[in-house]
């Protein structure tokens, strides 16, 4: 009997299409060749009904597209155990490997508008199991009314492992219930960081409300679609607006720390402030990752930020977020971040554009990766990320190398997996203030208390009067080092002297390594130093190999290598509760209490301002008693 006899006679009369065209998947038929299916899903649901009945699990081996519908024509369906598992050299902790390479398939073919069976192989080189079928993934599936009853007893705050108990039961056994308690938490989960749940636009706009009422300066903005729904929005409070006149040079603008716990994905722009610590400088809530949507979050930060372009940006590797960063930042520099370890010897230890070029072609030559289409495209990209291209723009020592632990220093311990957006908005608040509260302490410990010295070098007592503690240590670091530097004089033009500065350092074992030499170049008029390291520029502190030359000739660092971000005394002016909305004697506290304080520190930093906060202050008596006999009458 040809197929076509056997496809209108056979499979017509056993292969049951219901009322709704929807395939009959429960009968017990075996998958033959020349079968016919309406759609791939039914085909697809036929080998895995079969599959479950004699105990394998399937997945999808190849799949083919149609170039000209870009529809999929052709599949194949394997056995689970297909194939055999390459393990990766270097993997200590290796996973266990459930491949044995079983034949055992399935091809299925677009013929005519219908799905047709063009292979089928039923022997397996492994023992199959029915009992076991419904631990396969291939045959985990949740029905509408499984998730229903989830759903519901979520928000009844019923426990899920008491639910899926319920269901177990209800089933007849865990044999008949096709997922696992790890499924139904998974989309328990799921459920409750759907977009924009049930009361969540209103927690939004009362928290947005709030944060109003409470200081006028909080700036939101909504971007809504044509229906009216919630596309984007972009918040940033008071204190981040703020802290950006200040620190607001480089930014870190990241959409990663949250994009597998929403469907809206989280994005935050980051600073650091005098302490070395991580800001925010404002977040948003955004649909999609388009260059659209990244140019509406950028102009919206702009507006926020008083229209006070950066000058440096850092972000991923992203066409559509560099497309919107050269329309809305054109003078900004733009910085990608962190690339692979294994190239960390091209990207961070070269000190010259020959350099890096060299070994990285060492790199490409050795491991054979010249027809590595991204590690080429990465190459063209170099300006963006790799080192030595970057020296000469200052980013505040965040840097491409830079861990990514800006936003979990943020919110970490706030917000984990099963956060729903309604509960994120107040972790929100409780996490700013928190670190908030964190840059005020260091504050204080700056003021408080300065570090013990090391060394005898005059550069460390004068500034371990003006660095905070967490840079002080920093720059003392790098005057440490000085120890293991020697220089000798290489050339001079007119003004310029260049020095070779040799340093030996330890590896972690203690064994001594090859010297680097470093060139600095030394302005004995205008007493002017720099490096080919770049350190000042890229972190903003002198280097051990300048400190080296520069103690040679000065008592003291020139005023030019000592910035006003990392002072101790670089105050900002920004008050949180600064509201003219005080109707009673609580909120009128709130008001004055930290204006005031604020006051009382700036008159601590020296007796010039000791004497100004002192004099306003006796001015503010001499009204005083107006006041109170007006408030009497």
């Amino acid at each position: 009997m040809s197929e076509d006899e056997y496809e209108d006679c056979e499979f017509a009369d056993s292969i049951n299409i219901d009322e709704n065209n929807k395939l009959n998947v429960d009968q017990d038929i075996e998958p033959k060749t020349g079968m016919t299916f309406p759609t791939y899903e039914d085909a697809k649901n036929f080998y895995n009904r079969h599959a479950m009945r004699k105990g394998f699990g399937t997945r999808v081996k190849r799949s083919c597209i149609d170039r000209k519908t870009k529809e999929k024509n052709f599949v194949w369906l394997s056995c689970s155990k297909e194939g055999f598992k390459i393990e990766k050299e270097g993997v200590v902790h290796k996973r266990p490997n459930p491949r044995v390479g079983c034949d055992a398939h399935l091809k299925v073919k677009m013929d005519s508008n219908k799905w047709k069976i063009i292979s089928f192989e039923s022997e397996h080189n492994h023992v199959c199991s029915p009992s076991k079928s419904h631990r396969f993934r291939s045959h985990k599936h949740m029905e509408s009314g499984s998730k229903k009853r989830l759903e519901l007893h979520c928000d009844a705050g019923i426990r899920v492992n008491k639910s899926f108990h319920s269901m177990v039961v209800d089933a007849g056994g865990h044999a008949n219930v096709l997922f696992g308690q790890k499924d139904a938490r998974n989309y328990v989960n799921k459920y409750k960081r759907l977009k924009l749940q049930e009361g969540d636009a209103e927690a939004m706009h009362k928290y947005f409300t709030r944060m109003q009422q409470k200081n006028p300066n909080f700036f939101y903005l909504v971007d809504l679609d044509p229906e009216g729904r919630l596309r984007n929005v972009f918040w940033a409070d008071a204190r981040s607006r703020d802290a950006y006149k200040y620190f607001g040079d480089v930014v870190t603008f990241d959409t990663t720390y949250l994009t597998n716990r929403y469907d809206l994905k989280f994005a935050s722009f980051v600073g650091v402030n005098h302490h070395g610590q991580s800001i925010l400088f404002g977040c948003g809530l955004l649909a999609d990752e388009t260059s659209e949507t990244f140019e509406w979050l950028f102009n919206a930060w702009l507006e926020a930020m008083f229209k006070h372009s950066l000058r440096a940006i850092i972000t991923d590797q992203s066409k559509a977020m560099e497309n919107a960063i050269i329309k809305v930042f054109p003078a900004a520099r733009h910085q990608y971040k962190a690339i692979k370890k294994a190239m960390k010897n091209a990207v961070y230890e070269s000190l010259r554009i020959n350099e890096f070029e060299e070994v990285w072609a060492s790199m490409v030559e050795k491991h054979k990766l010249q027809q590595n289409k991204w590690l080429t495209k990465l190459y063209n990209l170099r300006q963006k990320w790799v080192h030595v291209f970057l020296k000469d723009i200052i980013f505040a020592g965040m840097s491409i190398t830079q861990p990514r632990e800006s936003m979990n220093a943020f919110f970490d311990g706030y917000i984990h997996a099963k956060t729903s957006l309604k509960e994120f908005v107040d972790q929100y608040e409780m996490a700013l203030e928190d670190k908030y509260e964190k840059e005020s302490q260091a504050d204080f410990d700056s003021f408080n208390a300065s570090p013990p010295l090391k060394t005898s070098c005059l550069f460390e007592s004068q500034l371990v009067k003006v660095y905070t503690k967490a840079m002080f240590l920093k720059f003392q670091s790098e005057l440490y080092g000085m120890a293991s530097c020697s220089k000798s004089q290489l050339r001079v033009d007119r003004k310029i002297t260049t020095y070779a500065v040799k340093e030996r350092v330890l590896d972690k074992n203690g064994n001594l390594l090859p010297p680097k030499t470093y060139e600095v170049y030394f302005n004995n008029g205008e007493i002017e130093v720099s490096c080919i390291c770049r350190l000042f520029q890229h972190k903003e502190i002198l280097c051990k190999h300048a400190l080296h030359v520069l103690n040679e000739f000065v008592d003291e660092i020139p005023s030019q290598y000592i910035l006003p971000r990392w002072r101790k005394d670089f105050k900002r002016t920004y008050n949180d509760n600064c509201c003219s909305h005080a109707h009673n004697p609580v909120q009128r506290y709130d008001v004055l209490y930290p204006c005031a304080l604020q006051i009382l520190e700036e008159g601590m930093l020296s007796d010039s301002k000791f004497k100004i906060v002192l004099d306003g202050f006796m001015e503010l008596k001499k009204k005083e008693k107006p006041w109170i006999i007006g408030e009497s009458q």
